[in-house]
């Protein structure tokens, strides 16, 4: 599959060229306007000053560089932000970035040559995947050690991860029959400065989001089929009656879910029949916890918050997001800001703290379904073997409530937290792609509860023989979960499961 980029990427789209094999090229319009921004900006800068092309950086702008030096300049920002510190990002968030820088510079504000785009455009298509080390970025004149590591492989110097394995950038170029970028005239700024980082460390993060949902759908869904909730919790009625879209499909979802369901019960057969008017004590809950009847109104703000967060991803890929913005439409170069990225810190935060309460509601079902005296029909820990001398997972729920509290603790907003630096130039700065990768960490902490929250659930289906009264949907996943982990009674090493069970989440 090919995907021709003109002017923005779709999150599905990205994720096809991340994890589908799909290619990236340019459309013939995109490479004309690069071409336009470039030739515009080769004749307007001959006799003006302008940031970062005759002048230094940051601070440095200041001072007024000798026409000789200007080649040497660009090299001198990419070679001195080379800096980073940490271990090397992994290559999806690599790939993710290089996609990102793309979409930046094929909105054609940047006055580069189309070399630029075109050699990016060979690293992804290629696997070839520059070594990028995890800490350096502030987020305010955007990524710019993280982007100077790109830049550095572009250039043929540095390392690049190419088929399993760390080499030298020259080699691989060379290997591949591709030539390093030359310097025109703002090549070194152009590449370094924005915040494709961020934004690809986003996508991705809202791709594995996207799945986590769905599993907390099927999850939830589970639980009350174990618990024989009523199912009016689910109505259309009773979640329209307020009026958010992401509860709304919530419910839909799991309506959709449940169909075919023979363990949920209906109240208007079970209680609106006019045959309890003796009856005193119900031993079933008339209305099951929180954590299993409140299912829409958390997951919906969920919903809600990915929704966003796509949004403003998606935008941010196709936003020109360097300084200065070099304009051929309007013929003028514009200096601000746009390479600040609190869009994205703000979002990956957000994120960060629907995924952290998703977690904590995976969290409480498992509790639920490990605490008898709260569910009421399943043994401790939903343990199959003998009470005292097995153990079920009761100490996989040790692993799930830690795990839980770490989220917890790593969901304080990062984008409130602020250093100036840089002469205090950056003054106020996003810290986005420490957003971005706490968030991360969330996300995988998310994968591992899920897991174990899925080992516990399909023993619970066991136990209850209710295997084949479930719906169609969580059937499906049942039987697959049952592949990977199959049914234990007597106590064995659990952590090769859990791992079995986040690689069939991923997938």
């Amino acid at each position: 599959m090919i995907i021709t980029l003109e002017q923005r990427l779709t999150l599905d789209e990205i994720r096809s060229i991340l994890y589908e094999g799909a290619t990236l090229m340019l459309s013939d319009k995109a490479k004309d306007n690069i071409n336009k921004s470039y030739e515009f900006l080769k004749s307007f800068s001959s006799d003006k000053v302008i940031y970062g092309i005759n002048t230094g950086f940051g601070p440095m702008a200041q001072y007024r560089v000798e026409d000789r030096f200007l080649r040497e300049l660009q090299y001198n920002i990419i070679r001195s932000h080379s800096t980073g510190a940490g271990e090397p990002l992994d290559d999806i968030f690599v790939k993710a970035a290089m996609i990102a820088r793309v979409g930046t510079l094929v909105q054609a504000y940047s006055g580069i040559h189309i070399s630029v785009v075109e050699l990016l455009i060979e690293f992804i298509n290629r696997g070839i995947y520059p070594k990028i080390p995890r800490h350096g970025s502030v987020g305010a004149s955007g990524d710019l050690v993280q982007l100077a590591h790109i830049a550095l492989t572009l250039i043929g110097e540095g390392e690049v991860h190419y088929k399993g394995e760390w080499r030298e950038t020259a080699e691989v170029l060379k290997e591949n029959g591709l030539e390093p970028i030359q310097i025109y005239i703002r090549e070194g700024l152009c590449i370094t400065n924005g915040t494709s980082m961020m934004s690809g460390i986003a996508a991705v993060n809202l791709i594995l989001s996207q799945k986590l949902f769905n599993h907390s759908i099927i999850a939830s869904s589970l639980v009350n089929e174990i618990a024989s909730s009523y199912d009016d919790f689910l109505s259309h009625e009773l979640n329209a009656a307020k009026h958010h879209e992401g509860q709304i499909f919530v419910a839909k979802k799991m309506r959709e879910t449940l169909e075919g369901s023979q363990c949920t019960l209906n109240r208007e057969k079970e209680l609106y029949d006019n045959s309890h008017s003796d009856t005193t004590t119900f031993g079933h809950k008339l209305q099951p916890y929180y954590s299993l009847r409140c299912v829409p109104q958390v997951l919906g703000p969920i919903y809600d918050e990915i929704q966003n967060a796509i949004n403003v991803v998606e935008n941010e890929y196709a936003s020109a997001c360097d300084n200065p913005i070099v304009d051929y439409r309007t013929q003028n170069v514009y200096h601000g800001g746009n390479f600040h990225g609190d869009y994205i810190s703000y979002e990956m935060d957000k994120l960060k703290i629907a995924i952290t309460k998703m977690t904590m509601l995976a969290e409480r079902q498992l509790n639920y379904l490990c605490h008898d005296r709260i569910n009421g029909i399943l043994p401790p820990f939903v343990n199959l073997g003998v009470l005292g001398l097995n153990y079920g997972v009761q100490a996989c729920q040790f692993t799930a409530t830690s795990t839980t509290a770490e989220s917890q603790t790593l969901s304080m907003p990062n984008s409130i937290h602020s250093i100036p630096n840089n002469n205090d130039n950056q003054d106020i700065v996003s810290m986005g792609t420490n957003s971005a990768e706490l968030t991360n960490m969330v996300i995988e902490n998310a994968f591992q509860v899920l897991a174990i929250h899925f080992m516990t659930i399909i023993q619970a289906v066991d136990y209850l023989k209710i295997h084949d009264r479930l719906a169609p949907s969580t059937r499906k996943v049942y039987n697959e979960l049952r592949a990977i982990v199959p049914v234990f009674v007597e106590d064995s090493i659990k952590y090769k499961d859990i791992e079995n069970i986040i690689s069939y989440l991923k997938r």
